[in-house]
């Protein structure tokens, strides 16, 4: 992100990228030090899925209660609201160098804290700070590695920062316990695996604080704040001696622009600035359609499957922790390249028609998922009373041997009737009646010494791979569309003078909404099951759907006049009375 927008590159840009850091490697090491904090934002999104399952082993209270399991993943997300808003104040006032460094104290606070809380509580505490590190690493660093970069390259070292993300979520794969063989492997599954899974993060943070204390603040900000000399020294090690006094001078006039944009909305008065671009009505219809796509891309569950991966698969019936977190990197996989072709397509077919088709495919998948989460709950393994009490009748589940009928159960009613029912399948084949037992270590020790395989998220199912494959094809779906393009248009929709404003705004409804979906997604399961959730989200999805194609217009390739333009006349598609001119024109440009 750079000034309020996102900065993207083409294939030229990528080629220039090579031909300058070879000439000069300090750009590169700019880029590559700020980048950093995008690895440690991948790394915390993508671990705390996998970590979740061992943190329940830990402490019981977790696993009982949803609502804790809830809370430790997305007091991250609550933390990234306010480090998001804290760095814009933090980024103008103190410069971007000083706030990369805080963001790394809090990252190794946080990282610390976790690794060794003695209590949910702790973890909890830990992930808060975490958060506010990814809220200010999240807009910080982009921002810095764009105002240190070369112009004509700006482009391609910024989206490394989001390779760096999807990075991070791969850098999670060496510290899973099922990735190691022999004594490193035993080591990693004893008690305590999440701990590691979580401390590690510390590493990247540290190393980043230290690089960044050798790094310059940004020219840009040094400028603006009428340090000129210091602006032009940094300036200097970033562009040839030929080039120098040009850029300089390019800095000063958008500089000098900036400043007088900043009068216009109301000086440094947030709030004037706020009401001030309110009575805009182009700002205001340009706003309609950021927040529209921003709130859209987390209400169509995305997240879910980000945090929550192992667990759908789990319960979609596969009870191995270890196959659980090595089929959830899937969607890391699929998200990078995702967000590879999304590079290749989004300036060639637009933005509007990607998330569109994009909401298509995530409205079938979704779809798909709860006819077969639906289908794997209908025909669950049957509870056999001979099977419930070959562990004797202390070790069957009460509310099972309380029931009136409890000929009628099968596996998913023992799972849902209370939280503490476990089914332990039929050592035979696990589609077979098996027992429902008490969710205590003694009758999961007495279900696994039989080599029997113990459930206590959902049920074994024919059906289990299916809802695997069909999470990799909503990834495909969302990913290219609506995993970039509402970042796009939120760079392009709103009149440049209130380009930081909108942009602003728009991310924090991004983020109140990942909070939203993240903190209720279990209950919801709970109260729902796993079929009505997922239905509800393709719910979700089509009211996206409806408000995209309504209030969002095409943005590719118009420059910021002929946004305003066409937002001033007011927006309308073609089958609700747009102009077919308009259209095309939006479309083709």
């Amino acid at each position: 992100m750079v000034e309020g927008g996102i900065v993207k590159a083409d294939r030229t840009e990528f080629t220039e990228c090579f031909k300058t850091i070879g000439k000069t490697p300090f750009v590169m090491r700019l880029a590559l030090s700020a980048g950093i904090g995008g690895l440690l934002f991948g790394y915390d999104t993508g671990v705390i899925s996998g970590a979740l399952l061992y943190i329940k082993e830990d402490f019981k209270e977790v696993e009982q209660k949803t609502w804790l399991q809830e809370t430790i993943v997305s007091m991250a997300v609550a933390g990234a609201i306010i480090g998001a808003g804290l760095g814009g104040w933090l980024n103008d006032k103190i410069g971007r160098r000083p706030t990369i460094i805080i963001a790394d104290v809090l990252f190794f606070i946080g990282a610390v804290i976790m690794s060794l809380a003695p209590a949910p509580w702790v973890i909890i505490l830990g992930r808060i700070f975490v958060g506010l590190g990814v809220g200010m690493a999240s807009m910080t660093s982009p921002l810095y590695i764009s105002e240190t970069s070369p112009s004509r390259i700006r482009g391609a070292l910024v989206s490394t920062n989001g390779f760096l993300i999807t990075g991070g979520q791969f850098f999670i794969l060496p510290h899973q316990p099922w990735f190691h063989s022999g004594n490193v492997s035993y080591v990693l599954r004893v008690k305590g695996t999440w701990r590691w899974m979580l401390g590690v993060a510390a590493i990247p943070a540290f190393v980043q604080l230290i690089l960044m204390l050798s790094l310059p603040e940004s020219p840009r900000w040094l400028y603006r704040k009428e340090k000129v000399s210091e602006a032009e020294a940094i300036m200097a090690k970033i562009y040839p001696a030929e080039e120098l006094e040009e850029e300089m001078k390019a800095l000063k006039t958008s500089v000098d622009s900036e400043k007088a944009e900043d009068e216009l909305v109301g000086g440094g008065n947030m709030l004037s600035k706020i009401k001030n671009a309110w009575g805009n009505r182009v700002f205001r219809r340009g706003l309609y359609a950021g927040v529209t796509v921003q709130v859209a891309q987390q209400f169509v569950g995305i997240n879910t499957i980000m945090y929550y991966s192992p667990t759908i698969v789990q319960l979609a019936g596969i009870a191995s922790k270890s196959t659980a977190m090595a089929l959830s990197l899937i969607t890391s996989g699929l998200n990078a390249v995702g967000s590879i072709v999304s590079m290749m397509f989004v300036d060639r077919y637009g933005r509007r028609r990607l998330m569109i088709i994009s909401l298509f495919g995530i409205i079938t998948c979704l779809i798909a998922l709860a006819i077969v989460f639906y289908q794997a709950a209908a025909h669950a393994p049957r509870i056999s009373v001979a099977e419930s009490t070959h562990f004797g009748v202390n070790s069957t589940c009460p509310a099972f041997s309380n029931a009136q009928n409890p000929a009628t159960w099968n596996c998913m009613t023992c799972l849902k009737s209370t939280s503490g029912c476990a089914f332990c399948a039929n050592q035979g084949n696990e589609l077979y009646p098996g027992a429902c037992v008490s969710k205590t270590d003694d009758s999961k020790a007495e279900c696994l010494k039989e080599r029997r395989v113990y459930f206590t998220e959902g049920c074994p199912s024919k059906l289990g791979f299916l809802a695997v494959i069909l999470l990799g094809a909503y990834i495909i779906s969302y990913s290219p569309g609506m995993g970039t393009a509402p970042w796009i248009v939120n760079s392009e929709i709103y009149p440049l003078r209130y380009r930081g404003i909108g942009g602003g705004i728009a991310a924090v409804a991004n983020w109140t909404a990942n909070l939203i979906v993240s903190e209720t997604f279990l209950t919801l399961t709970e109260a729902l099951g796993s079929a009505g959730t997922f239905l509800l989200f393709a719910g979700f999805s089509i009211i996206g759907l409806i408000l995209i194609y309504i209030l969002v217009p095409e943005t590719k390739g118009l420059p910021i006049e002929e946004v305003e333009h066409m937002l001033e006349k007011g927006f309308k598609p073609r089958l609700l009375g747009g102009e077919k001119k308009q259209e095309n024109k939006v479309s083709e440009s």
